[in-house]
C-alpha cells in the first residue's frame, strides 16, 4: 500500500507540473528572494482571509477576497496586502481612457481655477434631482461672463462655475454639497452598480453619463495639460513605469481659454509631449529616472461613426503619427460593443488604412478593443475573430476569448497580448459579479499573455493599478507575487515600445523589481 501511495503522490505531482507547464510564469525560474517573498505575501493572504475577510463587517454582509470592488473597497485598504502591492513596481498600463484616469475631485479643484468656467443644468437642481440632474460645462471670454448667479434661478443658462457654487442651495449642502453633486456625475457608487443601475443597458448609460460630464472639463486645453500631468505623476507614485492612454479624438478640437472650440488634435499632442518631457526631466534631476520610461497615445474613436466618417479619422491619425512618431502607439475604435457598430462594420475603411500606413511609410498597429461581452456568437463576441484577422497587435478585454479555444491557442501562439480590466467588469460591463468569478485564471492556465489594466479609475475610484493587482492576488490560491511579477514583465514585453526602449523598460523594472522584493522580505 505505501507504494501504491507513493506512485499515486508522483503521478499526481506529475500531472499538476504538467498541467501548470503552460502557464506564462513557468518558463521562468523565481530567484531566491522572489521565492521568500512570495511566502511571505501567501502568508499573509492566507492570515487576513480569516482575520479580514473572516471578521464581521456591520455594513458589508457577505464580505469575503475578490467581492464587489464597490463594496469591498473599505476592507481593502487596510489589509497588509494591499499596502505591499501598493509599493510593487507594475509594469506598464496598457489600457486606460485618458478622460477617465484623474481622480475626480482633482479634476474639479482644477476645474474652480479658472473663472472663465461656466455650468448650466437642463433642469433645475432641487431635492429631488440632484441625483439624476446633469451638469454641462464651457468656458466664456471675460466680456461674455454670466450675469445669472444661481442654478436654480433658471434652468439652461449659463452660470460661472464659481459662483454657482458659491450659491448652491443650504438645503443640498451649499459648496460641499456642489462638490459632492459634481463628483457623482462622474463617478459610478455601490447603490447604482449594485441596485439602481442593475442592468447591462442601465449601467452603461451610467458609465456614459460620466464621460459626457467629465470631458467638457478634460476637453478644456487649460485644464488638458494639468490633467495630463496628474495622470502621470500618480501612475508614478503607484509603481506604473510606462503608459500607453488611449485618447478618444472623435471631437475634432478642443475648447481654448475662451471656451472656443479650435484647438486641433496636432495640439493636443503638442501639450502631451511638452508634459511628458517636463515629468521625465523633473524625475532625472531627482534620480528616479528608472522609475518611468515614458508614454505613448492609442488614437481612438467611437463606434458610431460611419465607414465613411472613420476615413477622416485613419487619415488623422497617419498625419500625427507622421509628425509625432514617438507618441502614436496604435489605433483603436472604443464603445459599447454589445450595442454600436461591430468591427466588420468597418473592414473597408480598416483594410484601406494599413495600405495608407505603406504609401505614407508609418506603422500604426491595431489594438482592437473586442469581446467585451458575455454573448456567445453574438456580433460582440465575433469582433475576436475580425480584430485578430485584422491583425490586432493586441485585445482590449477580449472577456469572451476564453469561449473560443482555437482563438486562445492563436494568441498564445502569436503573441496577441489581452488587456484586461479586472475591476471595471464587476462594475460597468457587469461580465463577472466578483474576482472569483472571472475567466482570468483560465486565461493564465492557457499561456495566454496578460496585462493587468485599470480601465477608467476615476470613474471606480481604483486610482492606479494596486487595486486590480489586489483582487487577482486574492482571488485565486496558485496566483502570487512571483505570477504578478510575469504579469508586470508581460506590459512591458507587449507594450508599443521600440525594442531598444523596451530592453531599457525591462532592465529598469528588474531593478526595481529586486529592490521591492527584499524589501517585502525584510
Amino acid at each position: 500500500m505505501t507504494d501504491t501511495l507513493e506512485q499515486y503522490a508522483k503521478a499526481r505531482e506529475a500531472l499538476i507540473a504538467e498541467d501548470r507547464r503552460l502557464r506564462r510564469d513557468s518558463s521562468r525560474e523565481p530567484s531566491e528572494d522572489e521565492l521568500k517573498a512570495d511566502k511571505v505575501v501567501r502568508d499573509i493572504r492566507a492570515a487576513e482571509a480569516v482575520s479580514v475577510w473572516g471578521a464581521e463587517h456591520p455594513d458589508i454582509p457577505h464580505p469575503f477576497p475578490g467581492m464587489e470592488f464597490l463594496t469591498g473597497k473599505s476592507i481593502i485598504v487596510k489589509t497588509e496586502i494591499f499596502k505591499i502591492l501598493s509599493k510593487m513596481p507594475k509594469g506598464g498600463l496598457l489600457h486606460a481612457h485618458l478622460d477617465a484616469t484623474v481622480d475626480v475631485k482633482c479634476l474639479l479643484s482644477l476645474a474652480y481655477k479658472h473663472p472663465a468656467l461656466h455650468i448650466r443644468v437642463p433642469d433645475a437642481v432641487n431635492a429631488t434631482s440632484v441625483h439624476t440632474v446633469l451638469p454641462e460645462f464651457k468656458a466664456f471670454p471675460k466680456q461674455a461672463y454670466s450675469e445669472v448667479h444661481e442654478l436654480s434661478q433658471s434652468p439652461m443658462q449659463w452660470v460661472q462655475l464659481s459662483k454657482a457654487r458659491e450659491n448652491f442651495p443650504a438645503a443640498l449642502g451649499g459648496a460641499q454639497g456642489f462638490d459632492k453633486w459634481l463628483t457623482a456625475s462622474m463617478m459610478i457608487n455601490p447603490s447604482e452598480a449594485y441596485g439602481t443601475h442593475n442592468t447591462v443597458a442601465k449601467i452603461w448609460q451610467k458609465f456614459t453619463n460620466t464621460f459626457s460630464v467629465a470631458s467638457c472639463l478634460t476637453r478644456y486645453a487649460p485644464i488638458f495639460r494639468d490633467y495630463v500631468k496628474e495622470f502621470l505623476l500618480t501612475s508614478i507614485a503607484d509603481g506604473i513605469s510606462y503608459v500607453e492612454p488611449r485618447i478618444n479624438f472623435r471631437h475634432r478640437f478642443m475648447d481654448d481659454a475662451d471656451g472656443n472650440e479650435c484647438v486641433p488634435h496636432r495640439e493636443w499632442l503638442v501639450m502631451f509631449d511638452e508634459v511628458l518631457k517636463e515629468v521625465k526631466e523633473d524625475l532625472q534631476k531627482q534620480g528616479r529616472e528608472d522609475e518611468f520610461i515614458g508614454a505613448k497615445i492609442i488614437y481612438t474613436t467611437l463606434r458610431f461613426i460611419t465607414p465613411e466618417e472613420l476615413t477622416w479619422y485613419t487619415e488623422d491619425c497617419i498625419a500625427l503619427k507622421k509628425e509625432f512618431p514617438h507618441l502614436i502607439a496604435g489605433f483603436d475604435l472604443v464603445g459599447n460593443e454589445n450595442e454600436l457598430k461591430p468591427l466588420i462594420d468597418y473592414l473597408e475603411p480598416l483594410l484601406q488604412f494599413r495600405e495608407r500606413q505603406k504609401e505614407e511609410g508609418v506603422e500604426i498597429p491595431f489594438l482592437f478593443h473586442a469581446g467585451e461581452t458575455f454573448g456567445d456568437g453574438t456580433e460582440a463576441d465575433m469582433n475576436m475573430y475580425d480584430a485578430i484577422l485584422l491583425g490586432t497587435k493586441r485585445i482590449g478585454h477580449g472577456f469572451s476569448l476564453v469561449r473560443h479555444p482555437r482563438l486562445m491557442e492563436i494568441c498564445r501562439e502569436r503573441g496577441i497580448a489581452l488587456e484586461v480590466c479586472p475591476i471595471s467588469y464587476v462594475i460597468c460591463t457587469r461580465l463577472t459579479s466578483s474576482m472569483p468569478m472571472h475567466p482570468l485564471p483560465i486565461l493564465f492556465n492557457n499561456g495566454v499573455p496578460v496585462a493587468l489594466c485599470c480601465d477608467d479609475p476615476s470613474i471606480f475610484g481604483n486610482m492606479g493599478l494596486t487595486f486590480d493587482f489586489y483582487q487577482v492576488l486574492v482571488s485565486s490560491e496558485v496566483t502570487g507575487l512571483v505570477q504578478l511579477a510575469e504579469v508586470a514583465r508581460d506590459s512591458i514585453k507587449y507594450s508599443m515600445l521600440e525594442p531598444e526602449e523596451k530592453q531599457r523598460a525591462l532592465e529598469s523594472w528588474e531593478r526595481q523589481w529586486a529592490k521591492f522584493v527584499k524589501n517585502v522580505v525584510a
